[in-house]
């Protein structure tokens, strides 16, 4: 079950978790607690699952589309759970959604 589009999903996940305490921690002041921050690391690892899980999809447009919406998703549980107060949290989601996908369509083992 550990494929290479598995492992690339949840390593880029981890790596762009990283990037949202970072942005959370500057755009709060540093004044987030660290339950907060791991929460937010952590919904981005599940994206990278999610993601990671997905079948492949042979034509980029539809991968990254298919991000986006898995994004959206997963980061809505997190978006919802804080009583919707960072909407640029979300939003990133969205974003990295797409990234998540196009690194593991880029460089997953296909076949």
């Amino acid at each position: 079950m550990l494929t290479s589009r598995m492992k690339i999903s949840i390593v880029a996940g981890a790596l762009l978790g990283i990037v949202c305490i970072v942005g959370a921690q500057l755009r709060s002041g540093f004044e987030k607690e660290a339950l907060y921050l791991f929460a937010f690391w952590y919904n981005r690892l599940l994206m990278g699952v999610v993601i990671g899980f997905a079948k492949e999809i042979q034509e980029l447009k539809r991968a990254l589309g298919r991000g986006a919406i898995l994004g959206l998703l997963v980061s809505f549980a997190f978006y919802s759970a804080t009583g919707f107060e960072d909407a640029v949290g979300f939003a990133a989601g969205i974003g990295y959604g797409v990234i998540i996908e196009y690194v593991a369509y880029r460089f997953a083992d296909r076949g």
